[in-house]
């Protein structure tokens, strides 16, 4: 139902605001606003707002804005432009109207936070009826104009003698629905208030009625507006507000400072690693007022190793005003902010190589993602990150001093199979089956020209191998023959070699690439004749195998290849593959779990029949 003018002044009678109060309270409530708190937020974006247009008047007033709650009232009061009643008329009139119109006035406050009607309306949020009392700063001989609002719909408009206002400004005084104690007690108005307006420029205190003067809300302007005596208490302060922001010790602070925009804050290190691709939520203010905690957009996926607070003059919030309108603007503003990061990146690997070591032991990852896409990044830290390789944990620079020609595996497990055999055999692997490493190693050269990268290919492995005198061949040939008999149902080959540390009996050589294609090989033979195998048919190619490399030089393969029981041989093949394939750290096949446990059962049963 339209809101209802009862107002007994004729001169006000017969307006209307045409729209449904409990629809649009249900909008705000459940559609626009995340909490119903953001009412104090609005409140005081008005009570800015007015101080704002009330200096454009009066440039070197003296202005400021006071609340009071004492669980009765929650009241906030400033010194502002104030409103005459065409002005109440209109701000409220403006909900609803046509978008053209909504920009022209959007353009037009473009100084001021938020919009005067919805702001009000919001209060509805906890409260049932809503008081305000004006007196406007323009026309200083203009009446009070009092404007008072209900629940059920209906407002009325009067003015009043000057008296009743003495001084220009605005007074909003809300009486509270019983079920909105939570957010209209004493200690959680000013504790809102802290929350939302601890950077507002203009001061505001509060006042729970105990007769006190009254408590600051913003004593300081935020750590970046303040001088210091040096740059180390400078930073000192920087880090202590970080840390009472997010309640953590930065690893580093990052100061920010955009004027085209009107942009500064600090970028705060984590000091502990994130998971890739976890998006912190940032604190932005816009023009002073907390606008989001949650604000993922200011920053590039990547930057995910700072957490940021920020206050703005130009972003553009949205409706809500609790996140930030997507548009040029704020993708300037976010490329910008991380070539800031950029920068603090390259100051650190240029002057401070104690921080950049600290940080790229905690955030490797996250320069790692950036390096990818960033040829400078690249260039200037791609030495000084840590990866996995047959030397241990080390940094491509030293790994590329011993090893000209750097082999990359594909995955976490083919390196975990080939890593002690290539790390006796000399050669130089490097894990790359770790987010952005293989595609970061193979770009090493543009680094390091004189050094060649090149993927790990089982043949180069087994190329390193030393054959075994072909005596020694032709007296295993039997066992030989039933191991591959053994493992012909895992398309397994086996084949004999010497390699180092001979305490290894066998090396899987094996990939993830090859166990999908011979499962493709084997779904197609499986469905034969059907639409399901013609096409499985036409992608198959000569499926590769798996091969277990027994180690001559180990004792317990030289015990094996010699049995010439055919029962137990078999036996022995499957627990060397059931014990190569643990060894390699990939996930287990249901018929290998049964291969080793039947293996290792028949063994034991084999020895204390021996034994007795």
């Amino acid at each position: 139902m339209p809101l209802r003018d009862t107002s007994a002044d004729h001169a006000a009678a017969d307006r209307t605001f045409q729209v449904d109060l409990r629809g649009l309270v249900d909008l705000l409530s459940h559609h626009l606003y995340s909490s119903p708190r953001v009412y104090l937020r609005e409140l005081l974006q008005n009570a800015v707002d007015a101080l704002t247009a009330r200096h454009a008047v009066e440039p070197h007033g003296n202005f400021g804005i006071r609340l009071y709650a004492d669980g009765k009232v929650v009241r906030v009061e400033d010194d502002g432009v104030g409103l005459t009643e065409a002005d109440v008329h209109t701000f409220l009139a403006t909900i609803g109207r046509s978008s053209k119109r909504a920009d022209r006035i959007a353009e037009q406050r473009a100084d001021f936070i938020g919009q005067f009607g919805i702001g009000l309306l919001s209060c509805f949020l906890v409260a049932d009826e809503i008081h305000v009392l004006s007196r406007s700063a323009r026309t200083p001989d203009a009446p009070a104009v009092e404007w008072r609002g209900r629940g059920d719909g209906s407002y009325t408009v009067r003015t009043l003698p000057a008296s009743a206002r003495p001084r220009p400004g605005t007074t909003v005084t809300l009486t509270p629905r019983s079920d909105a104690g939570e957010w209209t007690r004493p200690q959680q108005v000013h504790a809102l208030a802290r929350h939302f307006g601890s950077l507002l420029r203009h001061p505001v205190t509060f006042d729970d009625g105990s007769g006190g003067s009254g408590t600051p809300v913003n004593p300081e302007p935020a750590p970046w507006a303040r001088s210091f005596p040096t740059p180390g208490a400078r930073s000192r302060a920087l880090a202590a507000y970080g840390e009472e922001v997010f309640g953590f010790t930065p690893l580093d602070t990052i100061e920010l400072d955009l004027p085209a925009v009107g942009l500064k804050g600090i970028a705060c290190v984590l000091p502990e690693a994130v998971p890739a691709g976890r998006r912190h939520g940032h604190r932005v203010h816009v023009k002073g007022m907390l606008l989001s905690e949650q604000a993922e957009e200011i920053l590039p996926e990547w930057a995910f190793f700072v957490r940021c607070v920020v206050d703005a003059e130009s972003l553009r919030p949205t409706a809500s005003r609790e996140s930030l309108y997507e548009d040029a603007t704020l993708a300037a503003v976010r490329d910008a902010l991380a070539e800031r990061l950029r920068e603090w990146i390259a100051r650190a690997a240029a002057s401070d190589p104690d921080l950049l070591g600290r940080f790229l032991q905690t955030h490797h990852l996250a320069v790692k993602s950036l390096a990818v896409h960033d040829d400078e990044i690249l260039r200037m830290l791609l030495p000084w990150l840590p990866f996995e390789t047959t030397d241990g944990h080390t940094t491509l620079d030293e790994f590329a001093r011993t090893h000209r020609t750097v082999l990359v595996t594909s995955s976490v497990e083919e390196f975990r199979q080939v890593a002690a055999i290539a790390s006796a055999a000399g050669l130089g692997v490097v894990n790359g089956g770790y987010t952005y490493d293989r595609e970061l190693v193979h770009r090493m050269p543009e680094i390091r020209p004189e050094v060649s990268v090149a993927d790990l290919d089982p043949a180069t492995l087994t190329a390193h191998l030393d054959p075994v005198d072909r005596e020694t061949e032709l007296a295993a040939a039997p066992y030989l023959a039933q191991a591959r008999d053994a493992l012909a149902v895992f398309d397994c080959d086996v084949a004999l070699r010497t390699f180092q540390p001979a305490s290894a009996p066998a090396l899987l050589v094996d990939s993830r690439e090859a166990r999908h294609e011979r499962t493709r090989s084997r779904l197609a033979r499986e469905q034969e004749g059907g639409l399901w195998g013609d096409i499985l048919g036409a992608l198959r190619q000569e499926a590769p195998r798996a091969q277990l490399i027994l180690n001559q030089l180990n004792p317990l393969v030289r015990t094996a290849v010699a049995i010439d029981e055919p029962e137990l041989a078999r036996t022995s093949a499957e627990a060397l593959y059931g014990q190569a394939v643990m060894l390699s750290r990939r996930p287990l096949r249901p018929a290998e779990s049964s291969l080793i446990n039947r293996s290792f059962l028949d063994l034991l049963a084999h020895a204390l029949r021996k034994d007795s």
